[in-house]
């Protein structure tokens, strides 16, 4: 059901960029109950002048190693499992591959079930 983007500048290394999409799904699973195999990311790297953020936006000091996390998801969550989502991102990603938690952007993006479809054409989650 999540489907996650991630943009970071280029020039990470695969690990790097592994260890993003890997603490993305675990914080996933672990606050708002996303299926352990329901997992599909797109990770894209952008030259510096193609990711483009304000360094200071609500006082939050920013750097060049911003990553901006997308998440569209099925609508429903409260808000309390959203900062509960936040804030292990937060967690796993400093951890592991090292991101400051001002260099962490996430946004949520809500779709209602009839949007989705996992192939075949067919609408999986319309009964």
């Amino acid at each position: 059901m999540p489907l996650v983007r991630i943009s970071l500048r280029e020039g990470k290394s695969e690990q790097y960029r592994r260890a993003i999409a890997d603490g993305v799904h675990q914080a996933l699973v672990e606050s708002i109950d996303a299926p352990r195999q329901d997992r599909f990311q797109v990770i894209t790297e952008h030259r510096p002048n193609d990711l483009i953020y304000d360094p200071s936006y609500l006082g939050i000091e920013r750097s060049d190693e911003i990553v901006m996390v997308q998440i569209t998801l099925s609508a429903g969550r409260k808000p309390a499992q959203k900062r509960k989502l936040y804030r292990r991102m937060v967690e796993l990603l400093a951890k592991d591959p090292g991101i400051r938690p001002q260099d962490l952007m996430i946004n949520l993006v809500e779709v209602v079930w009839e949007n989705w479809s996992f192939g075949n054409g067919e609408a999986q989650y319309i009964l």
